[in-house]
């Protein structure tokens, strides 16, 4: 029988799971794992026995498959593109025989529809539903929906629908089977890419993640014999942060374990699921019968804190051990976003010359893809901050310099890397400088053979002006407007252009690796000073990204500069970069995304731009979406379409409350985020407060809430610039 341990945020369920682990450890092997990152690496600090093994699900699903290898989502989102061309090529013989309409919701716009499609699959596989079932699934209710379609002119469903998409349910008759013939072809494309994806990256062994657990729990429903070894291997097994587990991970374990997850012990709060957006599926692993063990006490939340976090679930209070009113929360609104982060940067000042460790103070977001002006603020104060989450390491500025000179070398008519490194701090070149370098020569000269970048350069000459693609690149490369430039910056160019040349006998002689950190040696300028914040937050950037280079050049054999800066400049761009960025090492502020703090605890907690738009996130739904039982819903409408949305779509909405139920689970976000706090919490915003309707603002509710221990510090603070140790 299983053992289920539950209760809300920060009541303790991570550590009475780590003391019972350690307990197992010494009568025999067990098995750690849990479906969050941030958690495997608390379990593994927390649990030090050579017979605990900590896994990842998905590496526990691989060592069942022989042979299989293991690709991020960004390469299988470029597989899946491949697999996907003959589509874009109209060459299926469903449209060369007219049996399928390519005037599908999303289609006009290819890239976006290959991206929806993707996620679409993804939340597919997570829930084992295969191509079979999803087409099955999406024809019958198309055709049970349209057969007898709702009350279009229901008072509630013309009331919840905005005033601009209510012509949506003014469908007739033949609008309606109109939209069902769109339907059925759009669901018939998707069911054909769903195969198409499978047979081209999966069964050539290339699997996501979600891919390896989907397989594996095939193979061990239909192989008792590798179960059984599984089963020995893993005798006992301790999950936690259950209520993030998919349906793939739930089957995969059940699979392994037995329908009721035998020898199996559950951490988990149902109540603080923030994935289910993404698959998540809390109400079926909490459905299993098991030993139930119910923790109530806070273990870390201040008097406030705890108040506030009840005010905002609806949830009563819970037993807290720090009932003092006077430590607690602090809520802040600023007029504008560069004026926050410049108050949130003040009070973190504050707190490390009051003796708190950078440690101890963390900013935590709902994501940390668009969080640089609070990085900036902190590191302009000379206060050391790491990022942990969902960072996407490309798009960091000291990235984009260390890419922009590596981008020199290889290929310096990409012009946009090569404005940036002349105006970098290592050339520093003035605007005055590049506009010479940008402009025709005082003697330009027709060259009777091109130099060894004239085939790059032959391939971008403009329509035009055959020159104006080249022109810089030209100028830089072989200095033909040197004397048009001031001693300095003829200098620095003429450096540069001598290390290129030496960097380009590197290029044929050494190794990805040692290339790279060649270049970045002797082309790279320190930022800051010697010691500084902003000096540790470049290099940590790079050994991010250094450390993305090796392996790449691992996974890809004889690999070439130009292969991994394509790559890179694909992934600054695409959606599916959410390589988990780690913040272990120095002693530093952290500052991270709602997954990468999961079991974690800091002293004083600040939660950033708590407004709509941000935290909480806009519900935007793709171009269509996925029910088992409704079968697929297209947002847009296409062909002779009388309104912009369908009608199904505006139903749809109305019935599931999706907005409704996204904006619960971004509620259930915040306060885990502040339960993340032992002794204060932060709350800001920036610019005014929306009316709350299509997303809850929820600095806006804690202040008209009027929590005692509560500080509103918004009309008291005036911007400072106080850096620290100074």
């Amino acid at each position: 029988m299983s053992r289920f341990i539950t209760g809300a945020a920060g009541t303790g369920k991570t550590a009475a799971l780590i003391e019972e682990a350690t307990l197992a450890a010494q009568r025999g092997a067990i098995l750690l794992t849990s479906p969050s990152w941030a958690s495997l690496r608390g379990l593994r600090e927390g649990v030090r026995h050579e017979r605990a093994i900590v896994r990842a699900l998905h590496e526990i699903a691989l060592e069942t498959l022989a042979g299989a290898e293991l690709v991020e989502d960004v390469r299988a989102a470029y597989l899946f593109e491949e697999a996907a061309q003959p589509l874009l090529r109209l060459e299926w013989t469903e449209f060369i025989e007219a049996e399928v309409d390519p005037e599908v919701p999303g289609l006009h716009a290819p890239a976006r529809f290959l991206d929806a499609a993707f996620r679409l699959f993804c939340k597919l596989r997570d829930a084992r539903i295969g191509p079979d079932d999803f087409l099955k699934s999406a024809l019958q209710g198309a055709t049970q929906f349209y057969a007898k379609p709702p009350n279009f002119a229901s008072p509630e469903l013309l009331y919840y629908t905005k005033d601009s998409y209510r012509d949506s349910l003014a469908a007739d008759g033949e609008e309606l089977q109109r939209q069902y013939r769109r339907e059925v072809d759009l669901a018939k494309i998707l069911a054909k890419l769903y195969r198409s994806y499978l047979d081209h990256p999966v069964r050539q062994g290339c699997l996501t993640a979600r891919d390896a657990i989907a397989e594996a729990a095939r193979l061990l429903e239909n192989d008792p014999d590798a179960c059984a070894r599984m089963r020995d291997r893993y005798p006992v097994a301790f999950v936690d942060d259950a209520q993030e587990l998919t349906i793939g991970e739930l089957q995969f374990l059940q699979a392994l374990y037995g329908p009721n997850l035998d020898d199996v012990t559950i951490a988990g709060d149902p109540d603080s699921a923030t994935s289910t957006f993404r698959g998540a599926r809390p109400d079926r692993v909490f459905a299993i019968e098991g030993e139930r063990v119910v923790l109530t006490g806070q273990r870390r939340s201040p008097y406030a804190v705890d108040i506030a976090c009840a005010h905002l679930s609806g949830a009563p209070r819970s037993s807290t051990i720090s009932t003092d009113p006077e430590i607690g929360l602090r809520l802040f609104r600023a007029t504008t976003r560069r004026a926050e982060a410049q108050f949130i940067a003040e009070h973190t000042i504050d707190l490390l010359n009051k003796g708190a460790r950078h440690s101890d103070v963390a900013l935590i977001f709902r994501s940390v893809q668009k969080v640089r002006p609070y990085v900036d603020a902190l590191l302009e104060r000379n206060v050391r901050v790491q990022v942990g989450g969902d960072l996407n390491v490309f798009s960091e500025p000291e990235a984009l310099d260390a890419l922009a000179v590596l981008w020199s070398l290889y290929d310096p008519f990409r012009h946009e890397y090569l404005l940036r490194m002349l105006a970098g701090p290592a050339m520093a070149l003035s605007d005055a400088a590049v506009q010479v370098l940008c402009a025709e020569p005082p003697d330009a000269q027709t060259l009777l053979f091109s130099p060894d970048d004239g085939a790059q350069a032959e391939a971008r000459s403009g329509r035009w002006d055959p020159k104006r693609d080249l022109r810089l690149g030209w100028n830089v490369v072989r200095g033909d407007c040197d004397s048009q430039l001031d001693e300095v910056e003829r200098l620095r160019i003429q450096a540069f252009r001598r290390k290129r040349e030496a960097w380009l006998e590197a290029l044929r002689s050494h190794s990805l690796p040692a290339l790279v950190r060649r270049v970045w040696s002797e082309g790279l300028a320190q930022r800051g000073t010697p010691g500084s914040a902003q000096a540790a937050y470049q290099q940590q950037t790079l050994r991010r990204l250094f450390d993305r280079i090796v392996t790449f050049a691992e996974q890809h054999e004889n690999a070439t500069l130009g292969d991994f800066l394509e790559d890179a400049h694909r992934r600054m761009e695409t959606p599916f970069e959410a390589h988990e960025a780690d913040d272990t090492g120095a002693d530093a502020v952290r500052i991270l995304s709602i997954d990468a703090a999961r079991g974690r605890e800091f002293d004083h907690v600040i939660i950033p731009s708590a407004r709509a738009g941000s935290f909480p996130r806009w519900y935007v739904p793709d171009a269509f979406l996925y029910s088992p039982s409704l079968g697929m819903i297209a947002k847009e409408n296409v062909g002779d379409a009388r309104a912009a949305r369908t009608a199904k779509f505006s139903y749809y909405m109305f019935r599931t409350k999706a907005r409704e139920a996204y904006n619960r689970e971004e509620r259930r976000a915040f306060v885990y985020a502040m339960r993340r706090a032992g002794k204060t919490v932060l709350v800001t915003a920036s610019e005014r407060a929306t009316r709350g309707i299509a997303a809850p603002e929820f600095l806006a509710e804690l202040q008209a809430a009027q929590i005692p221990g509560t500080i509103d510090a918004s009309d008291r603070w005036r911007p400072a610039k106080t850096v620290y140790g100074s």
